[in-house]
């Protein structure tokens, strides 16, 4: 099962080298950018191929790991180049296997989508982390088994599910990591104005924020909820409100805040949030 990758980005450079490093046999890597594809080639003991038509033949199994705008152009140029039983892969989360690769079982072949839920922020130190990485996977149904036992062995948890559930997936992977940074961003705006430097306002904030994390992982987001919505403070709500520069910060503080209020209802069905809905509309 050579696996070759046609795209040599951060997600290519990193899961090539996590399959290598755990003895699964790489044929190469393909890219529109030559030097890339060498680095990756160099970086994971593979071979750089410069036809296209080179390494979906010397390939069992093609990840395709291009930006997701061009993950199907790029099977749309293989799938006349001779697929039948192979596996091609793409790592899009948003994208599910049967849109990107529609017609693969006239082909003979078969597609997944193989997404590792963590943040590749580095082609060369990621790879070190993806041992930790839950991973979703969606496709045809002939090999899902043998993806899920591949990433079993190699110590990952796994879930298999629906296509057609891929954007409901994720955006919930969306609001659990990029959208904390708006959030992030805003708050260290507001300690600069306190007179923190962003050093200074994210060494303050590491125990904080660590702390709640490590509480919502262990115990849920209801049972971790504290502070003034919670605690149904109406008046520290509303000067919140009036310290936000313009609009669109003070409705995002209102939106996440309304859904906070369902949050706390659930965990203090005895309280009234009347009051607090008002002044959050």
């Amino acid at each position: 099962m050579n696996i070759g990758f046609i795209g040599a980005g951060k997600v290519g450079f990193s899961l090539g080298r996590y399959f290598a490093e755990n003895g699964i046999p790489l044929s190469g890597y393909y890219s529109l950018h030559v030097q890339s594809a060498a680095e990756a080639a160099k970086f994971t003991g593979s071979e750089v191929y410069y036809e296209l038509a080179d390494i979906v033949r010397d390939s069992g199994v093609i990840f395709i790991t291009v930006p997701d705008t061009s993950v199907a152009e790029v099977y749309e140029s293989i799938k006349e180049m001779g697929i039948e039983g192979k596996c091609i892969c793409h790592c899009s989360g948003a994208m599910s296997a049967e849109e990107t690769f529609p017609d693969i079982s006239e082909y003979g072949a078969s597609g997944y989508s193989i997404h590792p839920l963590f943040p590749i922020s580095s082609k060369y130190e990621s790879f070190k982390e993806l041992q930790s990485a839950f991973f979703c996977i969606e496709g045809s149904e002939e090999h899902l088994g043998d993806w899920e036992k591949l990433f079993g062995r190699l110590g990952n948890d796994i879930r298999i599910i629906p296509g057609s559930m891929k954007s409901e997936y994720h955006a919930a992977c969306a609001i659990s990591s990029n959208l904390v940074c708006a959030l992030a961003a805003k708050s260290l705006s507001l300690m600069k104005k306190c007179g923190f430097s962003e050093t200074e306002a994210l060494k303050a904030f590491e125990p904080l924020i660590m702390s709640n994390i490590r509480r919502i992982l262990a115990v849920g987001p209801q049972e971790a909820l504290t502070g003034p919505v919670e605690r149904n403070d109406i008046e520290t709500v509303a000067r919140h409100i009036q310290c936000m520069d313009n609009d669109t910060d003070r409705e995002m503080y209102r939106a996440v805040s309304r859904k906070l209020v369902e949050i706390a209802q659930y965990k203090h069905p005895e309280n009234d949030y009347s009051e607090m809905k008002k002044l959050l509309k």
